[in-house]
């Protein structure tokens, strides 16, 4: 009797230009994009903007984030869940990655300011800049606090979005650029805090090696706090109604009780449900800006 023993393919080198993307960030901040344009708007923001931005915000996410894995091939090489990314394992070369990285960059830029209008593009550049070199490069193997730092350009998203509707970037854009940057620290902090062995053998300094678990619990108690008095100001305002209201509290409620876990009484288990949950709030917090938008009472 003869047992056949699965063969395991490699990757396509679609699938593995395609994970250079992190089609998953990248998917959470083009959606944030595209609240922040219907924002901008009583209305509808028009096909050739929706889809034009959409793809051009996209395009250089995308091309930021394969820069990112180009600069870190060595550190995720070492760590267990980024070891199988082409860069980390050889697979793909610099110049490929550059290649990937410039075509869809320039792509990006192109249609922006084509299709959109020229201070899109230049945001979404800036943008690009910040986290493929300043954050990569100079931020995040350089100090603990480089997702505070660093923040302020995976932030961006919602302002982005906004300009490309409204040639503008009105005090509205910048506070929902404001709520994604106070949920960055907790989000990444709780990631950090479960993958810490991973971390320790990168040779990054985020907060759980350099400053131990029970400040970076802290630190995300803090900061959810923070983040739950942020995310009244669109109420506070007069940038959204009821129906936001409605949703923000017991978003917050949710986000803060796992939160408190982290810090009292931690368990990796923990910070993996309040990782999940700072995914699903975010996501569920914008549906609600937007909904709050068209059906305001």
């Amino acid at each position: 009797m003869t047992t056949q023993t699965a063969i395991h393919k490699p990757p396509s080198r679609f699938s593995q230009y395609w994970t250079l993307t992190k089609p998953r960030v990248t998917q959470l901040a083009v959606f944030c994009a595209v609240i922040g344009m219907f924002l901008a708007t009583d209305g509808f923001p028009g096909w050739q903007t929706l889809v034009a931005g959409t793809v051009g915000i996209w395009l250089l996410a995308a091309a930021a984030f394969a820069v990112n894995c180009l600069v870190e091939a060595e550190v995720d090489a070492r760590m267990a869940r980024t070891a199988r990314r082409a860069t980390a394992s050889g697979e793909l070369s610099q110049s490929q990655t550059i290649t990937f990285s410039v075509a869809l960059g320039g792509l990006g830029m192109y249609i922006l300011y084509t299709l959109v209008n020229p201070l899109t593009m230049w945001l979404t550049f800036v943008t690009f800049v910040g986290y493929a070199f300043i954050y990569t490069l100079l931020l995040k193997p350089n100090t603990s606090q480089n997702i505070v730092i660093g923040g302020l350009s995976g932030a961006m998203p919602p302002a982005l979005g906004w300009a490309a509707v409204a040639n503008e970037v009105p005090m509205e854009a910048w506070l929902l650029v404001l709520i994604i940057f106070m949920w960055t620290p907790p989000h990444f902090w709780v990631l950090a805090m479960y993958r810490r062995e991973d971390y320790a053998r990168s040779g990054l300094p985020m907060l759980p090696i350099t400053h131990g678990m029970k400040f970076t619990g802290l630190q995300v108690w803090l900061y959810t706090i923070g983040l739950a008095a942020t995310t009244l100001l669109p109420f506070a305002v007069g940038m959204s109604g009821l129906i936001y209201l409605a949703a923000a509290v017991p978003l917050n409620a949710i986000f803060l009780r796992h939160a408190w876990r982290v810090h009292r009484n931690y368990s990796d288990m923990a910070a993996r449900k309040t990782f999940t949950w700072s995914i699903v709030y975010l996501s569920l917090l914008f549906a609600a800006l937007l909904v709050d938008h068209y059906f305001r009472f």
